[in-house]
């Protein structure tokens, strides 16, 4: 059955990629896998995790030996992985891990449970750390240590779901597959058994819609680029950065084609995006009959119009749609969608109606699919949830950690729910997460009475960040009993650089007391820089939706770095240590961003011209400072982010059309309307290398200008149009050789660069 899959996943990648003819009808394309094949979730009808599962039949384990050996290269043959049929056949995910000094043996109820075995085994009995991102995997002996008794661990709940709506746009919208394949096998290695698939999911909608009165180059104009599509399947905007060629859409289906099936072969459930009701405009003048709600405003956007699902023209496009993704993606068990996501218009729609009908032609195409909804601001309504089969819904909760006197069971009357973690948004490079309150909340809410939690949900709006949040945060769901996040956090020091060290441990308590341990109640991620902020003397955050302040005692961080540059120097050759110096340098400087403020403004209103020079030539050097920091490590780079854009178009005209894609969404994110009144400028904003350099350091450095030449002539500073400053960056281009002043290849000594900020933050100190 593997065999065939494979066979006709290439199949259909082919002609997708050629642009084949064939694509004209779905009749003539590759039929879909079939359903319930081995290392596969299923089709119509499938088991959800935690049912009976038929048979007792192994599964192929050759995927999971795959990405082991992508994993461990070195080691994946010291390990023998043996499907667990029971486990299986009863629907629970649990592995084992035994084996003496050198053969370790993983059982495992799924490739994914296997992968989750390995990185437990990694963890708790080698000592090592394969993060997201970093890793001390070079620090494992050529003989594997034994495992002293048997280990048995058991999922404590069925669903563990990852990635937010908003990942693709913010992580990475040209990744290619070999990035997205690492990206799974990092989840399955930390026992997530849900991931949403995004890449592509324009495809189904552009095939559809065409049997609707829309041409191709409507479509295509209508559709936004990559890094805003995440946007536009949430129903807030369309036709951003477009148009989008259907030659890019191909690699795009073509590429989530790929990811599904990659999820599929180690027993992961691809969710797959459903279809709620989004449509172009004038869908109505052009199909009779069609009930459309226009649906107003999303910070400067407008948004497409929305389909009254109860409407007879609604189960046609669905069954289209489904038609067209099916002969694409294949089937799933699992669909994800957010009706009226941050407002919308409801009109003349009765949502209790329109929700069944959703829900009614998602079981028309897939029966007894489940549907992921997410739990963000007011959604979902009561109405929404009154109109469906609420035993076939689960709500990944986006607030479980953010608000306190949260009550799930009698705010969404019992439906199943996912408590969820959003400790990112944009893609911010700021360190932190409310740790604390995920450990208490997940064992008060699992334990207490009628609780409806069945599963946890990563979300961060941009992943790979914070990797000791991702570790803790999927930890909960396979760890039994209640986890100490003290101990969790020296274990984690312990591993994350492949031995105990004093100065690690004494590292990440600092982390763990500052940043790791913010409370609950109005945010749940740290505050951003102020040097990715625009120009202002009262600026107290860079995104207009970050903290305004603090959220935890600066000088955590900076004697973090005191206690990382002291680890033993045999440590310090790992990608794990390496990332978490540079970040905790990076998050120290930024930290100082907040001292330095408030002394220029106070220069500046005593009119000290020589203190308000001095003041601000030391903020631009710890600003060279801090590009210089991040080029050290390839996680900070804007160079990677733009080559990868870049790549994405076959001409000239294209290739920029999609850098300026990918500059927008960390600058102006759109137009004036949206930037300035919808107050999104700056919000992925992020200390990279490049990013810097080319944009926040000669913004502050002009508005630093006219303040200095307001005080040498006793007039009022000039006033600047940030907007157009941003937006001439944004449509900048590296497209010769000459242009490019973003290199991709990291640059510097960690380490010496690091000193040199611990050293400018100590002087900083004793000076005042």
């Amino acid at each position: 059955m593997t065999n065939l899959r494979t066979a006709a996943l290439a199949a259909l990648l082919a002609l997708l990629c050629a642009g084949s003819p064939a694509l004209a009808g779905v009749p003539s394309h590759p039929p879909a896998p079939a359903p319930g094949g081995p290392g596969r979730p299923g089709g119509p009808g499938a088991e959800r995790p935690g049912a009976e599962r038929p048979g007792t039949a192994a599964f192929d384990t050759g995927p999971a030996r795959a990405a082991l050996k992508r994993l461990l290269p070195r080691h994946a043959d010291r390990f023998t992985l043996v499907p667990d049929a029971s486990a299986a056949a009863a629907g629970a995910d649990t592995f084992t891990v035994s084996g003496r000094a050198g053969a370790i043996t993983v059982r495992g109820s799924t490739g994914a449970t296997l992968l989750t075995g390995v990185g437990w085994y990694l963890q708790h009995v080698a000592g090592v750390d394969i993060g997201w991102p970093g890793d001390s995997i070079g620090m494992l002996p050529a003989r594997l240590p034994a495992v002293p008794a048997p280990v048995t661990r058991s999922a404590l709940v069925p669903h563990r779901y990852a990635l937010n709506d908003t990942d693709d746009g913010y992580s990475g919208p040209y990744r290619t597959f070999a990035q997205h394949q690492r990206q799974i096998d990092l989840m399955a290695l930390h026992g997530i058994n849900e991931v949403f698939v995004q890449a592509g999911a324009e495809y189904p909608y552009y095939r559809a819609l065409q049997g609707f009165g829309y041409s191709a180059a409507e479509l295509r104009a209508w559709i936004p680029a990559p890094g805003h599509q995440s946007w536009w399947l949430l129903q807030n905007l369309s036709g951003f950065g477009g148009p989008v060629s259907e030659r890019l859409m191909r690699e795009r289906a073509a590429l989530g084609a790929r990811i599904a099936e990659q999820l599929r072969g180690l027993g992961m459930t691809p969710v797959l995006p459903g279809y709620f009701g989004t449509v172009p405009p004038g869908f109505a003048d052009r199909n009779p009959g069609a009930v459309t709600v226009p649906q107003g405003d999303w910070a400067g956007f407008e948004r497409p119009d929305w389909l009254d699902p109860s409407s007879a023209a609604f189960p046609k496009v669905a069954a289209a749609y489904y038609a067209e993704q099916r002969a694409v993606f294949g089937d799933s068990t699992m669909y994800r969608m957010s009706p009226l996501h941050e407002g919308g218009t409801v009109g003349t729609v009765d949502v209790r109606a329109a929700a069944g009908a959703v829900q009614s032609a998602l079981h028309a195409a897939h029966p007894g699919a489940l549907w992921a909804v997410l739990g963000w601001q007011d959604s979902p309504r009561k109405e929404l949830l009154a109109g469906v089969d609420t035993s076939k819904v689960l709500i990944l909760d986006g607030l479980s950690d953010r608000y306190n006197r949260l009550d799930r069971e009698t705010r969404w009357g019992g439906v199943p729910y996912a408590l969820g973690t959003i400790y990112n948004f944009g893609g911010h490079t700021t360190v932190g997460a409310n740790t604390s309150v995920w450990l208490d909340r997940f064992g008060a809410w699992q334990t207490k009475t009628n609780s409806a939690l069945r599963g946890i949900a990563y979300l961060p709006e941009a992943t790979g960040t914070n990797p000791a949040a991702f570790d803790l945060f999927t930890d909960m769901a396979w760890e039994p009993g209640p986890i100490d996040q003290k101990a969790w956090f020296a274990d984690f020091a312990a591993r994350r650089y492949g031995r105990p060290d004093a100065e690690a441990a004494a590292a990440w308590e600092e982390l763990r007391k500052g940043p790791y341990s913010t409370s609950s109640g109005l945010w749940s991620e740290s505050q951003d820089s102020l040097f990715t902020a625009r120009p202002s003397l009262t600026a107290a955050g860079a995104a207009y939706w970050s903290p305004r302040s603090m959220r935890y005692p600066a000088d955590s961080v900076r004697r973090a770095l005191d206690h990382l540059l002291k680890v033993d120097p045999r440590l310090r050759g790992s990608s794990a240590y390496r990332f978490d110096l540079v970040d905790t340098a990076r998050q120290a400087l930024a930290n100082h961003s907040r001292v330095l403020l408030p002394g220029i403004r106070a220069a500046y209103e005593a009119k000290d011209l020589a203190r308000f020079r001095t003041l601000t030539a030391a903020w631009q050097d710890a600003e060279r400072r801090l590009d210089a920091l991040t080029g050290s490590d390839p996680n900070f780079r804007l160079g990677d982010w733009l080559a990868a854009a870049r790549a994405a178009g076959a001409d000239r005209a294209e290739q920029d059309r999609y850098e300026y894609d990918a500059r927008s969404i960390l600058s102006v994110w759109g137009a004036r309307s949206t930037s300035e009144g919808g107050f999104l400028h700056d919000y992925a904003n992020r200390e990279w290398h490049g990013l810097v350099r080319e944009l926040y350091a000669p913004r502050w450095a002009a508005y630093f200008k006219a303040l200095d030449e307001a005080l040498v002539k006793g007039t009022a500073p000039a006033e600047a149009d940030w907007h157009a400053f941003e937006e001439a960056w944004a449509r900048r281009t590296t497209r010769h050789p000459a242009d490019a002043t973003t290199p991709t290849a990291p640059t510097g000594d960690p380490h010496k660069l690091a000193t040199a900020v611990a050293v400018l933050l100590k002087a900083a100190g004793r000076t005042g």
